[in-house]
């Protein structure tokens, strides 16, 4: 699947028997909705097929009957994989070989939740990365040992098969597919219509100790929306405490509670971001990127893009960067 064009990409999302309808959802939301108006272009077409015209969801709530069958997943680009809860029931062989046809065209796989399970299945996990939701991964060890699991993080991306945890990761994973395919300012656009945080890096845990307390009038929402105003100065989390006048080790526990991630590991994937963004706009100059984007030096901003993105930032900008025209000349920060 080629990358940083305007192409649009075809998606198959696979629907069969006991799938968990908030991941199609998910899917739907994030590849199946129109965005031409918005960005000027469509980032991607997607297709919802089942093995046969009507398949009930989960617990039998309710049925699906889509258009698409298993023989359109031979032209997508991007294959969604059926998930199911009851992981205990193996999938229809039909399935697992259009999974395994598709994979071996090189088309991308990706399984939300327990469609680890299913690309197991199909083959295609031997010996790679994969993760599933945390209360599955004892038994996903067991059947299927030649996986590499990790267990403990949001999503796992190995290249062409990608897989996430539980449900809400779903859209992380989601956001991460636009991301790599089309850029941050794509990806924030998806992720404002959500409502949703644009940035969780795939290693963040699965799940916080405690649960997440009521809202109240002492969110650190404030705190946060500071923070991103001013990524460009030097931000320690000592600071941050002090504006949500709090000690350091009770803010860093409420952060935990509120975000689900560090406060080191939250600003950082707020200045990749805005890093993205300055080297999509045309911004000139790793020094001047890691500038404003608070990461200190360009090596420092080349070590963590390197980390998070798996791209440097000359990478990143032959991909994403937008293309000067006559009138509209390349943006040039200034250090």
């Amino acid at each position: 699947m080629s990358k940083g064009s305007c192409a649009t990409r075809t998606v198959a999302l696979i629907v069969d028997e006991h799938s968990n309808p908030f991941e199609v959802g998910c899917a739907t939301e994030i590849f199946g909705i129109s965005r031409r108006d918005a960005i000027g272009f469509e980032p991607y077409t997607l297709t919802v097929v089942t093995p046969r015209p009507g398949v009930r969801m989960r617990d039998g709530l309710f049925q699906v009957s889509a258009e698409g069958r298993l023989a359109d997943v031979v032209s997508a680009d991007l294959v969604i994989v059926p998930n199911r809860p009851a992981v205990e029931l193996t999938s229809r062989p039909a399935v697992l070989r259009t999974i395994r046809r598709a994979h071996e065209r090189g088309a991308h796989l990706i399984g939300l939740c327990t469609g680890a399970f299913t690309l197991a299945e199909a083959g295609v996990l031997d010996g790679r990365r994969a993760t599933v939701h945390w209360q599955l991964a004892a038994e996903f060890r067991r059947r299927f040992p030649a996986v590499h699991l990790e267990p403990d993080v949001l999503f796992v991306d190995d290249g062409d098969v990608l897989t996430s945890a539980g449900s809400a990761a779903a859209l992380d994973l989601g956001l991460h597919v636009v991301r790599r395919d089309f850029g941050a300012e794509v990806a924030n656009h998806v992720a404002r219509r959500l409502v949703f945080a644009a940035v969780r890096d795939g290693g963040q845990r699965q799940f916080v100790e405690q649960p997440l307390p009521p809202p109240t009038v002492n969110s650190l929402a404030p705190v946060l929306e500071w923070a991103s105003a001013n990524l460009h100065r030097r931000l320690a989390v000592d600071d941050l405490a002090r504006r949500a006048r709090l000690t350091p080790g009770t803010f860093h526990r409420r952060f935990r509670r509120e975000v689900g991630s560090t406060p080191v590991e939250w600003l950082t994937a707020q200045r990749v971001a805005l890093a993205c963004r300055l080297i999509e706009q045309g911004a000139s100059g790793v020094e001047s990127v890691a500038h404003h984007a608070g990461l200190g030096t360009g090596a420092n901003l080349r070590s963590v893009f390197r980390r998070h993105l798996g791209v440097t930032p000359s990478e990143y900008r032959r991909r994403f960067a937008v293309r000067p025209g006559p009138a509209q000349p390349r943006t040039n920060v200034q250090g």
